[in-house]
C-alpha cells in the first residue's frame, strides 16, 4: 500500500530550531538525511516544501468561480514542512516509520488512491 507520511512543524518546535546554533542544526539534518537512506527501500517519493508564507489558496464557490489569495488555507499552529510517498504492506508499517522521524514533532498518514 502507498501512504504519504506529511511532516509537520508546531510553533514550539519553529522556535526550538532556531535557537539551535547551526552546528545542532547540522546535527538535526544529518538525522533526517540518515532516516531517508535508511527507509529508501520503502520511499517513493519526498520533497522539503516551502514555508507557509509562501502559499497560495485557491477557494472555489461551487458555482464556477474562485477567490485566489496569498498564504495558507487555514491560520494554524501546526504546518505541513514536508512529505514522503512511501510503499509499505499495511499502516502498522506507516506508523513505525512515522514513530523513528527524527525532526518535527508531527506526522500525518495518508493512504494513497490508486
Amino acid at each position: 500500500m502507498k501512504y504519504v507520511l506529511m511532516f509537520c512543524e508546531t510553533e514550539q518546535w519553529e522556535k526550538d530550531w532556531e535557537a539551535m546554533d547551526q552546528a545542532e542544526r547540522d546535527r538535526g539534518f544529518e538525522r533526517v538525511q540518515a532516516w531517508l537512506t535508511e527507509h529508501s527501500d520503502k520511499i517513493r517519493h519526498n520533497r522539503k516544501l516551502t514555508g507557509p508564507e509562501t502559499a497560495t489558496t485557491v477557494r472555489l464557490d461551487g458555482r464556477g468561480g474562485s477567490i485566489v489569495t496569498d498564504g495558507p488555507f487555514i491560520e494554524g499552529k501546526e504546518v505541513v514542512s514536508g512529505y514522503v510517498e512511501v510503499e509499505v504492506a499495511d499502516l502498522d508499517e506507516a506508523i513505525r516509520l512515522a514513530q523513528t522521524w527524527p525532526a518535527c514533532p508531527l506526522v500525518e498518514i495518508r493512504p494513497v488512491l490508486m
